[in-house]
């Protein structure tokens, strides 16, 4: 069970379009949803559903809008979410930008849509791709006749059009992990993990078949080939597109994939982690005078590897001006907005140690409040290289005509929510 009715408001809870689905409730509840949403945001109690009566409201906010999914029954609220999330990305293909003035611009296209993507309370066809097919965004003239929707939606292979033709057949595919680090003030690691996920380009004609092999460590104790380096996935989640039966069976990953981009597939890691760019910190503060700042960064990765667009980001007090800084590399700048140094490093090769040093002055009058002790976050990504050490063995592409087609893969590794904290 899921929703009776789909809502998108203005930022004053004025309706601007809405679908009932199921019929079993009164349209006129959402009236109740502004003036409690307020009433909370008053109280500082915000919870991402709210209740009148017997109604309840799911919602999200998106831009200038609210997006509310009304309910009285025991729904899935976690189906609910992905399916506003969705919908959100559904709008977003067609009119590149959600917002109040989207929808006022494109309402039929945004009428039609809201009846596909859901019958009787339950998510249809939510892949955008398929959706473009037979709901465009230009009128259609009465003699041409109302098109048909693709024999698509109601195959089983519902992501996917038949009769796809390419000149030049290839799959690009990209292993992307971010790494999320938190370090205390004595230099030890709280929590480390590796999110992955493996994404797809794929330029392929007909209806290919591929399949994929992993170092997955389960599949290699299977096959009895424990002495490989392997990794073991957790939290999995798929696309649509995989056969979960046989990768339950036998760990083999086997599709037939959506034409153009898309994700695969996503897993996590829940191991200790080295840190790849590591910074120690001294800041000293000498009231109602200056603060001066040393930074060292060090990176703790393979010098054959080399991290690109490296940002670090230095807390300093907000009432700091007339910054000086000194950089071994990169350049420096102060961010007043966010009350920071940005320290800008184009290329770090690993092995290597650079030094920032920064110099604020302070105003002769405390504020006397205290203020909070923000972490140092670093941003940046390191090409041809994965910390969890997951590689593709192989990406096997099998199609009835035969044709030969090139697979690419390619790894990246880049910072997720990466902190240290400092003293």
């Amino acid at each position: 069970m899921s929703a009776s009715a789909i809502f998108i408001l203005d930022l004053k809870g004025k309706v601007l379009i809405c679908r009932n689905y199921m019929g079993n409730m009164d349209m006129n509840e959402i009236d109740h949803f502004m003036p409690i949403l307020m009433k909370r945001e008053e109280e500082a109690e915000m919870t991402p559903m709210v209740t009148h009566g017997s109604s309840h409201f799911l919602w999200i906010k998106h831009s200038n809008l609210y997006l509310v999914a009304m309910t009285k029954k025991n729904a899935n609220a976690a189906l609910v979410y992905s399916f506003l999330y969705k919908i959100i990305q559904v709008f977003k293909e067609y009119f590149k930008e959600l917002e109040e003035e989207s929808i006022r611009d494109n309402f039929v296209t945004v009428y039609e849509l809201m009846d596909e993507v859901m019958d009787f309370g339950f998510p249809q066809t939510t892949d955008s791709k398929i959706l473009q097919e037979y709901i465009t965004q230009q009128g259609h003239k009465l003699e041409i006749g109302a098109p048909r929707p693709p024999a698509t939606v109601t195959n089983a292979v519902s992501w996917r059009s038949e009769g796809i033709k390419y000149r030049k057949n290839e799959v690009f595919m990209d292993v992307i992990e971010s790494v999320n680090l938190l370090v205390n003030a004595n230099g030890n690691v709280l929590r480390s993990e590796i999110v992955g996920t493996i994404k797809l380009n794929v330029v392929l004609s007909g209806m290919p078949e591929l399949r994929l092999g992993l170092n997955d460590k389960v599949l290699f104790e299977i096959t009895g080939r424990e002495k490989s380096k392997t990794v073991e996935l957790e939290d999995v989640k798929f696309h649509q597109c995989v056969r979960l039966s046989r990768f339950e069976n036998d760990r083999t990953i086997s599709f037939i994939p959506p034409d153009g981009e898309s994700e695969l597939m996503s897993y996590r890691l829940n191991t200790t982690v080295k840190p790849l760019i590591w910074i120690e910190s001294v800041i000293e503060k000498f009231s109602h005078s200056r603060v001066e700042i040393k930074v060292k960064a060090r990176g703790q990765f393979k010098s054959r590897s080399t991290a690109n667009n490296v940002s670090i980001m230095v807390p300093v007090p907000s009432d700091a001006d007339s910054p000086k800084f000194k950089t071994s590399t990169g350049s420096a700048k102060w961010v007043p907005e966010k009350n920071a140094v940005q320290w800008n490093i184009k290329s770090f090769p690993g092995g290597k140690e650079y030094m920032m040093r920064a110099h604020f002055g302070l105003p002769s009058v405390d504020s006397g409040e205290l203020e909070a002790k923000i972490p140092i976050t670093v941003n940046f990504e390191i090409p041809y290289f994965t910390v969890s050490g997951i590689q593709v063995r192989y990406l096997k592409i099998i199609e009835k005509s035969g044709y030969h087609a090139l697979p690419w893969v390619r790894y990246i590794t880049q910072s997720g929510d990466y902190q240290l904290r400092t003293n």
